[in-house]
């Protein structure tokens, strides 16, 4: 029962979101709102999403190297696309990156590995708070001065955090103030964080970060093609106001913030003129079209599988 109290949280937290959101708003409406996407849009809002893996796997790709490992950007890219399949059938945005490190431990030993995919996360959320930060001066003039007040407290906490975490000579200080027990929790995560940083270099996580700006625009924009397939006129400034609050939901125990970003939807498109079932229509497309992505990645795992055995059985 311990081994799986995550995955029953997870499940649980989705439920009772779907559950709020369909007592409380009219579910008739938003199938009819769904219903009515335009197709063109949305494949384009797919072609979009699926660059943006491609941008990951060559921002992960700068990490790798910095390491002094020959990993070809082929072999991450198809990384990603199973961890998105990953992703997919495990109640949990996270599963595909367990995969990912289990996968590069092949090819550079494992604390590394870790490492590696957590400042690639951790890069990328850095950039995007960073993002909503500048998006601020083009927010409608009638956007909520609370809403803009949590934006800027969410944001400006998560990039100090952020620098903190990626400065290997703090987070080692902080790491020497731990209790031994939380020390070694996780297999030792902090250490093999520190050491990560360490033999990455400040070069590297800076490159890093600046494919993770052109990653967040691109995120951006998918939620943008998205609202346009459904009829929404949503500004592209306005989603760099508020993706960055649907996305850090992902951080929440459920499957891959179904449920509870339906739950915020509403508020945060409130100001862009959107009614909660519209909101809640878009929220759910896009969850739609990141898990359609995810399932390309089960035929490229079957077939990245056997390729491997077949390249063993060859060389032995």
């Amino acid at each position: 029962m311990r081994k799986h109290l995550s995955t029953i949280i997870k499940i649980s937290v989705t439920l009772l979101g779907l559950a709020v959101v369909l007592t409380r708003f009219d579910a008739r409406a938003i199938g009819l709102v769904i219903s009515q996407a335009d197709l063109k849009w949305l494949l384009v809002g797919f072609l979009l999403f699926n660059a943006g893996v491609l941008l990951r796997a060559y921002r992960w790709q700068i990490l790798v190297r910095s390491l002094n490992a020959d990993v070809p950007f082929r072999r991450l890219a198809e990384l990603y696309f199973v961890g998105g399949f990953f992703n997919v059938f495990l109640p949990s945005g996270f599963g595909g990156d367990v995969v990912r490190v289990l996968e590069l431990a092949q090819d550079v030993p494992a604390g590394l590995a870790a490492g590696t995919v957590v400042i690639d996360r951790l890069t990328g959320l850095m950039m995007l708070f960073a993002l909503a930060l500048l998006a601020l001066p083009f927010r409608p003039e009638d956007f909520p001065a609370q809403l803009t007040w949590v934006i800027v407290v969410i944001c400006t906490g998560g990039l100090v955090a952020g620098f903190v975490l990626l400065q290997g000579s703090l987070l080692r200080r902080f790491g020497e103030l731990l209790p031994e027990r939380l020390l070694n929790a996780g297999n030792g995560f902090i250490p093999k964080l520190t050491e990560a940083i360490e033999e990455c270099g400040w070069r590297a996580i800076a490159g890093a970060m600046g494919v993770s700006v052109l990653f967040n625009l691109l995120q951006s924009g998918w939620w943008t093609t998205t609202a346009w397939a459904l009829g929404l006129a949503v500004p592209y400034f306005y989603m760099l106001l508020v993706v960055p609050l649907l996305s850090l939901v992902m951080l929440i125990p459920s499957i891959g913030g179904l449920g509870l970003r339906e739950l915020i939807a509403p508020m945060l498109f409130a100001p862009a003129g959107l009614t909660p079932e519209q909101a809640i229509a878009l929220t759910l497309l896009v969850f739609a079209l990141e898990r359609l992505s995810g399932l390309m990645g089960g035929p490229l795992y079957i077939y990245t599988t056997l390729r491997d055995r077949d390249r063993e059985s060859a060389d032995g």
